[in-house]
């Protein structure tokens, strides 16, 4: 049966660096990748839910599929991973907790409000 790793943390924390390292024979999802375009990254908040449904959709795609899958996306809140849980499949969740530079260009205090409010698993 197919695994799903589930990856949680704030950004600079290194998801997807641990997700890349640690299962590189895992089919990568992350919401982040709605918003790659040609000319690179393009974020746009009010796509954000859209950008998470799609995730959702990929990973358990790939799953039915057959194939592992790890998921690298901020999983904040508790509730986050809920959609992925109810899957069925069984399910690692791993918490990224290093300092890397972020790449998104998300702001400090945005960062800072996201790890007050991060609920441990």
């Amino acid at each position: 049966m197919p695994e799903l790793v589930l990856i949680r943390g704030v950004p600079g924390s290194g998801k997807t660096t641990l997700a890349k390292s640690r299962f590189p024979d895992h089919i990568l999802c992350e919401a982040d990748q709605f918003f790659e375009a040609v000319n690179g990254y393009e974020y746009d908040r009010s796509r954000i839910a859209e950008a998470h449904e799609d995730c959702l959709r990929r990973t358990k795609e790939h799953l039915e599929a057959g194939n592992d899958v790890v998921v690298a996306n901020t999983f904040i809140r508790l509730w986050e991973m809920k959609a992925y849980k109810k899957l069925g499949f069984p399910c690692r969740i791993i918490k990224a907790d290093g300092n890397y530079p972020n790449i998104h260009g998300v702001p400090d205090e945005t960062v800072e409000l996201m790890r007050r409010r991060f609920q441990e698993h």
